[in-house]
């Protein structure tokens, strides 16, 4: 296998002998990474095992800085300088920068580094990894997922956690309602109607026309929606009904006008981790993904469409609750965030708040009185073992999540989809990843979608 020059001199400086395997299956106890961080003092670079949680703040106070990780753009440039596309492999080397590495390190008998470019790795005994560190200084600075306790699968806990981590972080008192303790606002007014609506088996179309257009701002962005490229409308759009009865239909202007209206309720963060999609963005994936996987589903056990829809739009709500409760220690959730990015958010979140956003979420969802299908998919939406009632939005939105990371839609952390969890939605892998294919070659209109959602 032929490799980059700077990537093979490398190598050999360590040890000529190295023998490349393929990288299929690799343990990830043994497996290194390299995490390049920078400040005003300058650049450096981390080496912690990969499946380990680095903990910023750890490392900034024991090495009196304030790190975070490196712009993409500069990460960009110094791949492009040693002919790489992925991933920097752990050799130091590779960037000459100083190098901090977790003294978990040092007590392993073999390490691998993953080639990320070549599909390949190689294997270190004690020597070479001594050999590998010998100018690095040692720090404690990583922690073990074994110690992190997410809670994907007991809400019944979820107060209690919630009540935790706003006494540790806020101090406020505990006895006063959650409403009153996250000082979040009430349930928007477009909202309340909405639900109105949504129980009334009388509703009409001129019902729901009404109440978007007594919004002028959510009628706007209903019009909008309506004419983009994804939806190729024929024809001039003139008004809230035409967009609802030519192009989005009843069901979906519903959804859409609930989920605009909540997401409005809480500010955007001005802080945000780099290489994340923004909210609207990460909503806009999220529901499409929903509403194609609801519709491919057999027509005895397929989820009602417009509910799918919305827990897409709805999924992240929990991300915007923390910005607003835990605020002091969102900026640091941004940066541990980017940082871990090859870690599910709930783990950071989990280690960080001692509450995940969506725990927080879905209590809030909850609040609001909204349907317990939005509640129960914003909650076990990490938990693809979930078995309980309205189990299939859940398992929507995972499955979306993970078929839309596969296709390189920045949304977390990948994890494998078993056949069997095809079999149990009843969907045709094959059929799904066309769909998917195509749902991602229409990027720049979900692009355009989601901005419509930020005016």
């Amino acid at each position: 296998m032929e490799l980059p020059v700077a990537l093979q001199t490398a190598l050999d400086r360590l040890a000529p002998e190295l023998t490349l395997t393929e990288a299929n299956g690799l343990p990830g106890a043994a497996v290194l990474r390299m995490v390049l961080l920078e400040d005003d003092q300058g650049q450096l670079q981390v080496i912690s095992r990969r499946q380990d949680l680095v903990d910023l703040a750890a490392l900034n106070k024991s090495l009196s800085r304030d790190l975070r990780l490196i712009s993409r753009k500069k990460y960009a440039r110094i791949l492009a300088g040693l002919e790489l596309a992925a991933d920097l492999p752990a050799l130091p080397t590779l960037t000459g920068l100083a190098t901090v590495v977790d003294t978990r390190v040092d007590d392993m008998p073999e390490v691998i580094l993953e080639l990320t470019d070549q599909g390949a790795c190689v294997r270190l005994d004690k020597p070479a990894i001594d050999a590998l560190l010998a100018d690095a200084r040692r720090c404690n600075f990583a922690v073990s997922l074994a110690a992190i306790n997410v809670n994907l699968a007991h809400p019944e806990n979820d107060r209690e956690q919630l009540h935790s981590a706003l006494k540790r972080f806020t101090g406020l008192r505990i006895q006063q309602r959650l409403d009153d303790t996250l000082e979040l606002p009430p349930l928007p007014e477009t909202a309340q109607r909405i639900i109105h609506l949504r129980v009334n088996p009388n509703a009409v179309m001129g019902d729901l026309v009404d109440v978007v257009e007594s919004d002028p701002s959510l009628a706007a962005q209903v019009v909008s929606w309506a004419s983009s490229s994804f939806y190729a409308a024929a024809g001039q759009l003139r008004s809230v009904h035409d967009a609802v009865s030519r192009v989005l239909g009843f069901d979906l202007v519903m959804n859409l006008a609930m989920g605009l209206a909540l997401g409005r309720a809480l500010k955007q963060p001005s802080d945000q981790p780099e290489g994340y999609l923004g909210y609207w963005q990460q909503a806009i994936w999220q529901a499409q993904s929903a509403g194609i996987l609801a519709s491919m589903m057999r027509r005895t056990e397929r989820p009602a469409f417009g509910l799918a829809y919305l827990a897409g739009l709805l999924h992240n709500f929990g991300y915007l609750v923390l910005a607003q409760v835990f605020p002091p220690h969102f900026k640091l959730a941004c940066r541990c965030w980017e940082v871990n990015a090859h870690l599910d958010t709930s783990v950071v979140e989990q280690y960080l708040l001692g509450i995940t956003r969506e725990q927080i979420g879905a209590q809030l969802m909850s609040n609001w009185g909204m349907p317990e299908e939005i509640n129960v998919a914003i909650r076990h939406q990490k938990n693809p073992g979930y078995e309980g009632d309205h189990a299939v939005y859940a398992h929507l939105l995972w499955l979306g999540r993970q078929l839309l990371i596969a296709r390189g839609i920045p949304l977390g952390a990948a994890e494998e989809v078993s056949d069997e969890f095809y079999d149990r939605l009843g969907l045709d892998r094959q059929k799904v990843a066309e769909q998917f294919d195509d749902l991602v070659d229409n990027r720049a209109a979900i692009m355009a979608m989601a901005g419509m959602m930020n005016s």
